[in-house]
């Protein structure tokens, strides 16, 4: 393969076909079921599907079938399947649904505004994970280009990944015959320690989440005659919270939640700290003074990767301050997410969750749980020689650094699924949100340099597919 043609090629292809179709595809509201329960009626996935289909239609690589599945009420599939001339099954995913707005934009940007600058396409989806579509088929036809013998590849896309990817164990059964047995999944999903060299994720946390309602009145009631009397619901959710994580560390308390993290693993974290430093911890935009949970670094990454760890990322029953008169409310409702680390099993977790906010509650107060749908976390198997030296080989051609691994907080539920169905398979999971990219938050982007470079590297270990 001509390493010079083919970076010539990508990067041509990304400035032509892929930076304008994502430049579109950001001006679409495609949120994740979980947070537009009228999807189907405002239509905007529909949107993203017409935009993609029509895209892959267009650059349909050499041989390429298009299959779309779409069960009522459900979201859709994507399927594009591509003959090898060569043994072997390769699996080829991303997602095209997208988190919410979340606040916070700085001026001039914003979730649904394509802006590109400084090589940088700022807005909600294009780095996680819109590009996934587009740059898996731009290496497919990078390669047909220059008459490389492939694997088959089958190219997966779903649309509920950040809804917990509830839809997707249906399509794997209904499409089991068309999947296949894959030998290498690629997965352009994740994240990358920097933006200097081929990133590997190597494991990823899991995902509980419920929300808990605290109820204590049947209505609100003048806060003069009640405080001090009626126990205050936030302070019994807040007891509530306490029972799961310490108050001061941020440790969870529930012993099902925590598994023993493998040596090797701690190795592995151990490198990623020696070549990016301090900036594992400096790269979040913290306030002011405010400091990390821990001043070990080491320790610092695995508090984010391989630790369970609890956020409140959603409240109801209280109003905003300006509108808040002095009243004690009759209820408190609260969003918990808690991530639990990989090889924990994520329905045990979540009847230990379950049990320990409902038992014996403060004051008799009255409790409900309404749970999601757990996610497990994943832990990459042994990877292979050859697919260790393709990637390193990569890295060092196109970032001229060598190739690190890491692992991530995040969950992709699609490599649990995966790995449980498929205990042989190998895995290059791997993607383009580096330091600042920020995704699900504000000012999510797509640094465009490092993209390029990525889809050289999957298509490099792709050519060195055995």
């Amino acid at each position: 393969m001509n390493n010079e043609h083919l970076k010539n090629y990508l990067n041509n292809f990304w400035d032509n076909n892929i930076t304008p179709t994502l430049i579109d595809y950001i001006k679409i509201p495609n949120k994740s079921p979980a947070f537009d329960s009228n999807w189907e009626a405002n239509g905007h996935m529909d949107r993203v599907l017409d935009l993609a289909v029509s895209w892959t239609k267009e650059h349909m690589p050499m041989g390429g079938k298009l299959t779309i599945k779409h069960t009522v009420g459900r979201t859709p599939l994507i399927l594009v399947d591509i003959p090898g001339e060569k043994d072997g099954n390769v699996l080829m995913y991303g997602h095209l649904d997208k988190q919410p707005e979340m606040e916070g934009w700085d001026e001039g940007l914003g979730p649904w505004k394509p802006v590109l600058k400084d090589e940088k396409l700022y807005g909600r989806g294009g780095a996680d994970d819109g590009y996934a579509l587009f740059a898996s088929i731009g290496v497919v036809n990078a390669l047909q280009e220059q008459n490389i013998p492939l694997p088959r590849i089958l190219i997966l896309i779903e649309f509920c990944e950040e809804s917990g990817s509830p839809d997707l164990p249906h399509y794997i059964d209904l499409c089991s015959e068309t999947i296949g047995s894959p030998n290498l999944v690629v997965c352009l999903d994740s994240g990358a320690g920097d933006y200097e060299r081929f990133w590997t994720t190597t494991s990823l946390r899991g995902l509980v989440g419920c929300t808990m309602r605290v109820d204590v009145l049947s209505e609100g009631v003048h806060s003069g005659s009640a405080s001090g009397l009626v126990p205050s619901s936030f302070r019994v959710a807040r007891e509530l919270l306490s029972k799961i994580e310490d108050p001061k560390t941020g440790s969870v308390l529930v012993d099902t939640l925590h598994t023993e993290i493998p040596e090797h693993r701690i190795k592995e974290v151990e490198k990623m700290v020696s070549i990016l430093g301090s900036s594992v911890v400096e790269d979040f935009p913290f306030v002011d003074s405010m400091k990390p949970s821990t001043g070990d670094l080491v320790e610092a990454v695995l508090r984010s990767t391989w630790r369970p760890a609890l956020s409140v990322v959603g409240a109801d029953g209280l109003p905003e301050g300006e509108k808040a008169g002095n009243v004690l409310r009759p209820y408190t409702s609260l969003k918990l997410s808690m991530r639990i680390p990989p090889m924990v099993d994520a329905p045990k977790a979540q009847d230990a969750l379950v049990k320990v906010l409902t038992d014996a509650p403060p004051y008799d107060a009255k409790v409900k749980i309404e749970t999601e749908e757990a996610a497990l976390g994943w832990n990459a198997p042994k990877t292979e020689l050859w697919l260790e030296s393709a990637i390193e080989k990569a890295s060092t051609e196109f970032y001229g650094h060598s190739a690190s691994a890491l692992g991530e907080g995040g969950t992709i539920p699609f490599m649990a699924m995966l790995g449980e169905k498929f205990p042989d398979a190998q895995f290059i999971i791997t993607g383009v949100l580096g330091p600042a990219s920020n995704a699900h938050g504000p000012n999510e982007f797509l640094h465009i340099p490092y993209a390029k470079k990525l889809s050289c590297c999957v298509a490099s270990v792709l050519a060195e597919h055995p």
